[in-house]
């Protein structure tokens, strides 16, 4: 598996702590950033990572700004992803048996580091279930085309 993470300003200790658990599980990955003090724009890391997944380059991606809304709303606007804004472990189990997402937004200022380490290693490590589901997935894809 492949991922690549990004963040804005308001996202960037939760990234690091996601990055230490990517290593930490033997995942490769790139950190686009920010590394930045100052104010940025979230579509400026959102889309570009979310289109790395649409081409194929990544597996998925792992979204950070300062409530995950900003990053999730960007990342869908990309034709072929599924992200998910999530702040607990059961949706983050569920989005991705049941919704197959292969991008994960979350919120600096809504979790802290620690949950954001759960939440994103019950992320990577949940499979799509497919069947009845797949169906329901077929029907985003096809609205898309």
């Amino acid at each position: 598996m492949k991922v690549i993470v990004a963040s804005d300003h308001g996202g960037v200790n939760i990234r690091k702590e996601v990055t230490n658990l990517l290593e930490e599980m033997n995942i490769e990955f790139e950190d686009i950033g920010c590394d930045c003090e100052g104010s940025v724009d979230y579509p400026d890391y959102g889309i570009p990572a979310a289109e790395r997944v649409a081409n194929g380059e990544f597996d998925r991606a792992i979204l950070i700004c300062g409530t995950g809304i900003g990053m999730s709303i960007s990342a869908n606007k990309v034709k072929g992803v599924r992200c998910a804004l999530v702040h607990d472990l059961f949706t983050a189990k569920v989005t991705r048996e049941h919704n197959d997402s292969n991008v994960l937004a979350m919120g600096e200022r809504v979790i802290g580091p620690g949950l954001a380490r759960e939440i994103a290693k019950t992320w990577l490590s949940a499979e799509f279930e497919g069947g009845r589901h797949a169906n329901r997935v077929s029907k985003i894809s096809e609205y898309e085309a």
